[in-house]
């Protein structure tokens, strides 16, 4: 599923000794290939901890500027100081538009960032969290300490197995299915759990009558969003009778960020109502959405805009696309 993540070349000491022993330190990236000549680097002052399972690599980094930072595959997954941005975007939009939401089934999220968010919302019952990775979840309950209190709720039920299946054999329904899974990328599992026969004959049978499905899309800049956003979009489309797209700058990703809404039901609440609910649903304080932010970020800049209504590419296993990149954390 990708490159090795951290691969770190201690023959880079040679004769020039260019950094010195002294100054290790100040010498370590981490370096994420955006394109075949874009890189994005994040000065590193350790490698926590890595780990290979029997699905993909796994590196907790300690970066300068972003804090302690997941990485999988060579893909930043969240960092410290920003990851909840990304995850109060893919949960609390979805729950806040449903009427009652109560069970929620999150495909992918072993970090336990989305179960994290998703337990803020007083109604909730139960929370399905399925993770193929065993290991990715046991490492990420241990290390990522802001999740302690996620993992150890009642409510959460924590099953290792691929979405697909697990939800195909759930006989209970879901009010709300989060895709919070790894980008599709060529050669992984999880770009078949974006294509138009998962979305029609395994998710939108498993949703109640007022049911919401919403799934983290991918990169949604100006230059980027043809990747896969707009196809996951347009692929939504063909499938639910409603779908709003919405998107927010992450800055450890390096982008703006997209998530994709369906629903047989309209979205139809305005800021003044998110705002009240916020504030009747939720236990604590929401760091980044509000009303206003919320209904703003379904508003794209033109080019995206255009590239929404003019896509035509549905996204299937035959047809698929894939988001480039790979990272490393090195000595230079």
């Amino acid at each position: 599923m990708g490159e090795v993540v951290a691969m770190v070349y201690d023959e880079f000491l040679d004769h020039d000794n260019r950094c010195g022993q002294e100054s290790l330190q100040q010498c370590r990236w981490y370096e994420e290939e955006i394109a075949d000549d874009l890189k994005w680097s994040f000065a590193l002052n350790s490698i926590l901890h890595r780990g290979t399972s029997k699905y993909q690599d796994i590196a907790l980094l300690d970066t300068k500027h972003f804090g302690k930072a997941l990485v999988i595959d060579g893909k930043m997954q969240s960092a410290e100081t920003d990851e909840f941005i990304y995850h109060e975007c893919l949960i609390h939009p979805a729950l806040l538009f449903h009427p009652n939401p109560k069970a929620v089934f999150i495909m992918g999220g072993g970090e336990g960032s989305a179960a994290r968010e998703v337990l803020k919302h007083m109604s909730i019952e139960k929370v399905i969290m399925c993770d193929i990775d065993q290991e990715v979840v046991d490492f990420c309950r241990q290390h990522l300490t802001a999740n302690h209190e996620a993992f150890s709720s009642d409510k959460l039920h924590v099953v290792i197995n691929d979405a697909k299946e697990e939800l195909e054999k759930t006989k209970g329904t879901f009010d709300v299915i989060v895709g919070d899974l790894a980008d599709p990328v060529e050669g992984g599992p999880c770009y078949q759990l974006y294509t138009k026969s998962f979305y029609e004959q395994v998710v939108k049978p498993k949703l109640n009558h007022q049911g919401i499905f919403v799934t983290q899309a991918g990169p949604a800049g100006v230059l980027t969003h043809k990747e896969v956003f707009s196809s996951i979009y347009n692929t939504l489309r063909h499938v639910f009778k409603y779908v709003l797209a919405y998107t927010a700058h992450v800055p450890s990703f390096a982008d703006t960020w997209g998530w994709v809404m369906a629903s047989d039901q309209p979205f139809d609440l305005q800021a003044s109502q998110i705002d009240r609910k916020i504030e009747e649903r939720i236990e604590g304080e929401l760091i980044y959405l509000n009303g206003e932010s919320l209904i703003s970020s379904t508003t794209m800049n033109k080019s995206v805009h255009q590239s929404l209504l003019m896509e035509t590419h549905i996204y299937t296993e035959e047809s698929a696309r894939f988001i480039y990149g790979h990272g490393r954390a090195c000595l230079a």
